[in-house]
């Protein structure tokens, strides 16, 4: 039986005094250490982390040791898509209860900055966000979090399910930037996880989805994922030459500008892909389409639709694990994507 919230932190008695994290030492190199179990404060809860979905920017920071303008300088907890059990509650928490099953939307924003009281607190510049230099991220046993900002989740979503409402909402951003409605033609370039599900919300917007990669092993899933039709990324597109909407899941500079030639006149593109600092864009296709590009950075109150269509069985979350490691397996996690057949690795502390 979960124990009901009070104003008065709870007892951390039952509680290890340490735990187990795997940390990025410096580039390419990790190691698991004991570091204290951290007791919330006001308004925070500790959160016993259960499962998190590794992130093509968990094995960027690994690999290359910076994204753009974030290095690792210095030692770095990786994970940024947890979810977990509450341990204890911090003063003044009284919406969530010990043992309640949540999922942690990773970034932590001033709630009075511009951005945040325009409702984009993602754009906030001075947000906290899980495993982006030099905030820890969650390949540990414990963390803690803001209690608003970690959502209770019902028990027909899994813990890996739960992890994954993140890359989720990455997928509902993508669907909201491109505007996408119902008879769209949508082209996704990317069938891994974030192109799979940015795939399925699209055709659940009512949209007809085409989905391409360079590996034709990932595309027998899509059609799972709501594609209608695949192609890799070296054939041209078997049906429909020209589209309304193009979103961009690779970071792959060919494949953007790939995209952006297959765009009806006045069509819409997003950039949601890492990879590509640079693009030299084709400003006569762009003027004379009257195209219209942008991007997406994280998300924002997504999570509430998101745990509806997991919830729902709408979105298929569980489907795209591949792999489970432990914490003294990071490094097998992060490298995992390369493996054939390789969607979502998943580590479970």
């Amino acid at each position: 039986m979960n124990t009901q919230a009070t104003n008065v932190p709870t007892p951390a008695a039952t509680l290890p005094e340490s735990m187990t994290a795997s940390v990025l030492v410096r580039q390419g190199e990790l190691r698991t250490e004991q570091r204290p179990v951290p007791t919330p404060g006001p308004g925070e809860v500790l959160v016993r982390i259960t499962s998190v979905g590794v992130c093509g920017s968990d094995t960027h920071y690994f690999a290359e040791g910076r994204i753009g303008s974030f290095i690792v300088d210095s030692p770095l907890v990786l994970g940024h898509e947890p979810a977990g059990v509450i341990a204890s509650l911090g003063a003044g928490v009284s919406d969530r209860s010990v043992g309640q099953r949540v999922s942690l939307e990773p970034g932590i924003p001033d709630p009075l900055s511009e951005q945040s009281l325009a409702g984009c607190y993602n754009l906030d510049p001075g947000v906290r966000f899980f495993a982006t230099p030099p905030i820890d991220g969650v390949f540990c046993e414990y963390a803690i979090h803001p209690a608003a900002f970690c959502h209770p989740v019902p028990d027909s979503i899994s813990d890996d399910g739960a992890a994954m409402l993140e890359p989720l909402s990455v997928a509902l951003a993508a669907r909201s930037a491109g505007k996408i409605q119902i008879g769209d033609a949508v082209l996704v370039a990317g069938a891994g996880p974030i192109g799979l599900l940015i795939s399925k919300v699209a055709q659940l917007a009512g949209a007809t989805v085409t989905l391409s990669d360079v590996r034709a092993e990932r595309l027998a899933v899509a059609e799972k994922y709501g594609a209608t039709h695949t192609f890799t990324a070296t054939d041209p597109p078997p049906v429909v030459p020209e589209f309304d909407v193009f979103i961009d899941a690779s970071g792959a500079e060919r494949a953007i500008l790939s995209g952006l030639e297959r765009l009806a006149p006045r069509g819409r593109a997003v950039l949601v892909g890492m990879g590509a600092d640079t693009v030299a864009l084709p400003v006569p296709l762009l003027q004379g389409r009257e195209l219209s590009i942008t991007g997406t950075f994280r998300y924002a109150n997504t999570w509430p639709t998101a745990i509806a269509l997991a919830a729902s069985g709408q979105v298929d979350l569980d489907g795209l694990v591949t792999s489970v490691h432990g914490l003294d397996d990071v490094q097998s996690a992060l490298l995992a994507g390369s493996n054939l057949g390789a969607l979502k690795a998943m580590v479970h502390p």
